[in-house]
């Protein structure tokens, strides 16, 4: 995982079991899409869903790309994670009902870690 880009840290990462399954997605699905769910229906999974299928919101926050797919939260959610860097992993298991891992026996996980005092600084001079 490559933590930083110019001194700036990136708000999501993905492992190298999360990459490999979005590869795999991608090759059946086409191009992709993460939102990270705010909870309702499927908990709080980040849902993966063929990029053209899903319409992102004026609220929505865009955190960045993960194998070349753009990762999305919703405003109220980044409001209360935006101190924390989200690490898109896999374990075994269902995936949500309407995301595409379902059905692969595995699923994608959304992990965090808080930013250092430094990393926030930076992050609110770039924005």
């Amino acid at each position: 995982m490559t933590e930083r880009l110019h001194n700036v840290p990136q708000r999501v990462l993905a492992t190298d079991a999360a990459v490999a399954l979005i590869k795999e997605i991608r090759a059946q699905h086409g191009d992709l899409l993460f939102h990270q769910s705010g909870g309702c229906c499927d908990g709080s999974s980040p849902m993966c869903y063929p990029r053209g299928e899903f319409r992102v919101g004026a609220s929505d926050v865009l955190l960045g790309e993960v194998a070349g797919t753009p990762v999305y939260i919703g405003e109220r959610q980044f409001d209360v994670w935006k101190h924390t860097c989200l690490i898109l992993d896999v374990v075994d298991g269902r995936g949500g009902m309407f995301s595409l891992d379902n059905g692969t026996e595995r699923r994608f996980l959304a992990r965090s870690r808080a930013f250092t005092p430094e990393e926030i600084a930076a992050l609110d001079a770039a924005e």
